[in-house]
């Protein structure tokens, strides 16, 4: 018998940000859809449960920290969460099932999970995990392309392996560069150090990847930005909670000073859904146990909010139930 692709969630709050469960994947009837990606593959037997795989519990459990019911008004998008539409479905699909005695087994079930997501016509909402989720999560993106990958994160995340590994925490743009289907990637809030050598900077420069630091992006602001990101695209997002400043995302492992700020993080989601559509996104690296007031899990939160919002305000589903 095969094992389920998804389990449910493991808190009182039985979803993100109370959207419906749904578990039967095989008939999903969605427009967004959340799945949590706890495992990614370590690096050493001890990474195996850190404290990442928490995280999609964690930020589940801060729904009502994020929106204190979906009907009321946000400021941040000009409306309710769903815009007053009662034709939009916002479902949350569970938890990936891990087998720690098959380690590649997750990451095939996420890759097959994202795939009816995608099947059903719904936008899937990840929830990791360490940055290693995103390889499988990718791979389901397949017939999906041409993909720009806008990627928010301190840290390159180019290397070709580690201890053998080759789809771990350091190596998601570096596979994500070896899909023919992926066309740009644009890497936004780089500072300090992470995993990354010399020659793995110069390798993403040479495959063409756009490097924007902390500190550029500072100067010129995340409008220009923007306009240096192709129009009319396809963008996945790809946020790993170390590219926020800690400030505002204290819940990580690799804090590092000057990082984007939440206005231009929530600027980017909205100028991205403006430009073109985004079919998919990530939020990954958050360590609920150096969270302050459950601050990082609400900001997560809050990012994925605005990309609900900002989607169907710019029209992403009208026509598709007769709207």
């Amino acid at each position: 018998m095969n094992k389920p692709l998804t389990v449910k969630p493991k808190t009182n709050h039985p979803s993100l940000l109370f959207s419906e469960l749904a578990l039967d994947l095989d008939h999903l009837d969605a427009d967004f859809a959340v799945l949590g990606m706890p495992y990614g593959k370590p690096y050493t037997p001890d990474d195996a449960a850190n404290d990442q795989t928490r995280a999609p519990t964690a930020i589940r459990q801060a729904s009502d920290r994020v929106i204190r019911a979906p009907e009321r008004y946000d400021f941040d998008i000009d409306g309710p969460l769903l815009q007053n539409r009662d034709d939009i479905r916002f479902v949350d699909c569970g938890d990936v099932v891990p087998d720690f005695d098959d380690p590649d087994g997750h990451y095939q079930r996420a890759e097959q999970a994202t795939r009816k997501i995608l099947q059903a016509g719904a936008i899937p909402i990840v929830l990791g995990g360490d940055h290693g989720i995103t390889n499988p999560i990718l791979r389901a993106f397949d017939d999906q392309g041409p993909l720009t990958i806008v990627h928010l994160d301190a840290h390159l995340d180019w290397r070709d392996e580690v201890n053998g590994v080759r789809d771990g925490l350091s190596s998601p743009m570096r596979r994500a560069s070896e899909h023919p289907f992926v066309k740009d990637i644009i890497q936004i809030g780089m500072r300090a150090s992470g995993s990354a050598r010399q020659e793995e900077a110069d390798y993403a420069r040479e495959w063409g990847a756009q490097i924007i630091t902390a500190y550029e992006l500072h100067d010129i602001g995340m409008d220009e930005v923007l306009k240096r990101i192709p129009d009319g695209g396809r963008y996945y997002l790809s946020i790993d909670a170390d590219g926020l400043d800690p400030s505002i995302m204290p819940a990580v492992a690799g804090p590092a000073p000057g990082g984007v700020t939440f206005v231009q993080a929530r600027k980017l989601i909205h100028g991205l859904v403006a430009k073109g559509r985004v079919v998919g996104m990530d939020i990954v690296e958050i360590l609920p146990s150096r969270d302050i007031h459950q601050m990082s899990c609400m900001i997560a939160g809050r990012l994925i909010l605005n990309l609900i919002g900002a989607a169907i305000r710019a029209g992403y589903f009208d026509g598709k139930r007769g709207v």
